[in-house]
């Protein structure tokens, strides 16, 4: 129990004492586990099917409490605690550049969103972190990940704590990127160092509005009060 302390709680209960509660979850044998889901208890019990060691049933209480949870969010680089709380505090952050939103409008921006958010639930028991940027807007984290000379989207997985990164060197698509994913998750690729102890500074930025693009307006310059006489006489 002291192992999952603040994950999973453990009680006990004697079922020859409370026999309507044992008969309510179909307690037939001892001992006798079962998991319950968060919330109010309607019934509804996991029967353990593990080994009988401590470690076996902490194991099995870490897989189903991962099996249980939401997927993480797929969070735009806005600050600096975007980098701390989405890479730093994580195993591995998987950092995502996608094109410049003239170059790519809202609903090409969201199918590539959609990608990280369908691999972020099918990785969502790895304890990673996923993030994305628009081009261009956080150059030194591109720089320092070697991103944006090969065009975008562009892809590295960064491991902060052994400061190396892996790049995404196949399509970034769903298949191209599980595969990229599952060599990470045996430990295969190429690592990096990084430069710095640090990932990079990050620019404070303004998050996407989920709109296409618009190309500024330029002002209409009025020419009827400018001279352009080049001060010669006629002939």
């Amino acid at each position: 129990a002291s192992e999952m302390k603040g994950k999973v709680k453990f009680g006990a209960l004697d079922a020859t004492v409370h026999s309507v509660m044992a008969n309510r979850y179909g307690v037939r044998g001892y001992p006798t586990i079962k998991m319950f889901p968060a919330g109010k208890k309607d019934g509804d019990a996991m029967e353990y099917d593990g080994g009988r060691t401590s470690s076996d049933i902490v194991n099995w209480a870490t897989e189903k409490l991962a099996e249980n949870l939401p997927p993480p969010e797929v969070v735009q680089i806005v600050s600096q605690d975007t980098i701390k709380t989405n890479c730093e505090e994580k195993q591995l952050c998987v950092v995502a550049v996608l094109p410049h939103i003239l170059d790519c409008q809202s609903k090409c921006r969201n199918d590539y969103i959609q990608i990280l958010k369908d691999l972020s639930t099918k990785y969502k028991k790895q304890p990673w972190g996923w993030v994305w940027s628009e081009a261009g807007q956080q150059m030194e984290l591109e720089a320092a990940l070697g991103i944006g000379g090969f065009g975008y989207p562009a892809m590295a997985a960064v491991n902060t704590r052994k400061q190396v990164y892996v790049l995404l060197k196949g399509p970034f698509s769903e298949k191209g990127i599980n595969e990229y994913l599952r060599d990470l998750s045996y430990g295969k690729g190429a690592p990096i160092p990084l430069k710095d102890t640090k990932i990079a500074n990050i620019e404070k930025t303004e998050p996407w509005d989920g709109k296409d693009g618009e190309l500024p307006v330029e002002d209409d310059i009025d020419l009827s009060d400018i001279d352009l006489d080049d001060g010669k006489d006629e002939l």
